[in-house]
């Protein structure tokens, strides 16, 4: 069986995949990043091939440490391989939004997956899975635990600041006005949403992949009751750079 794997590595995980000829996912492992971006590959890489050898196999690196290792065959922008891996998910004009730990990336596909326009936020960690981890050790609150706090708030508190320390300070702030924590915890979520909304218009049909998305349901929850069009979640939110990748690897062997 012919194999192909793309591997992410991103500013906080690594992401591998692997693939058949058909483009079916056969492999995968995600992974913290840490100071050593080439160990943090091979290891996903590792594992994701389940112990078989991956020595001559065509893998494309993409993500914020693609260029730090040395074994893959091609690297590729996350923009490249997110565009591909999420038009292969579903093929279709969209608005793909992906919502990482320390950027989120808004990048709009027409009817042939060929992009069109894309924008980042880099200015700082508002809108992304850093903001998210920072305020949740503001509130001591364990990160597996959000998703559900956030189900369970009776309203909808704003969180304006761009900037996380100024929103540790405003969560202060709400701290000592009796806030509960469901309901801050909502609002760090509804303070992410509105950052990427404020990136670009997105009204079509939006594709959310990222982390964040995976481990917090909620926000394409947020999503869905913000936009008039229709909001998808692919299987594996968290894997689609490096999937698309790993169909690059494909294409790049014919």
């Amino acid at each position: 069986m012919r194999l192909y794997a793309g591997i992410d590595i991103g500013s906080c995980t690594t992401k591998a995949v692997v693939i058949d000829q058909e483009g079916n996912m056969v492999g995968s492992h995600v992974r913290r990043s840490g100071i050593n971006y080439q160990e943090a590959a091979r290891e996903a890489l590792d594992i994701a091939f389940g112990g078989r050898g991956w020595d001559g196999i065509a893998i494309i690196s993409t993500g914020y440490g693609r260029h730090s290792i040395d074994f893959v065959s091609e690297a590729k922008t996350e923009i490249a391989c997110h565009a591909r891996g999420g038009f292969a998910h579903v093929p279709q004009a969209m608005t793909l939004v992906d919502i990482g730990g320390q950027d989120s990336k808004v990048i709009k596909l027409d009817d042939q997956g060929h992009r069109i326009d894309f924008k980042m936020n880099r200015k700082c960690a508002a809108g992304t899975g850093t903001f998210i981890e920072e305020i949740a050790a503001k509130l001591d609150l364990p990160l597996d635990l959000l998703d559900g706090m956030a189900r369970k708030a009776q309203k909808r508190v704003k969180i304006g600041s761009y900037c996380t320390v100024f929103a540790s300070t405003e969560i202060l702030a709400l701290i000592r006005a009796g806030v509960s924590p469901e309901e801050l915890v909502r609002g760090m979520f509804e303070s992410v949403v509105d950052r990427v909304m404020e990136m670009v218009p997105i009204a079509d049909l939006v594709l959310l992949c990222g982390g964040v998305v995976q481990y917090n349901p909620i926000v394409a929850d947020i999503f869905k009751a913000r936009i008039s069009g229709e909001v998808i979640v692919p299987p594996h939110p968290q894997l689609t750079g490096a999937y698309g990748a790993a169909l690059f690897a494909r294409e790049l062997v014919g």
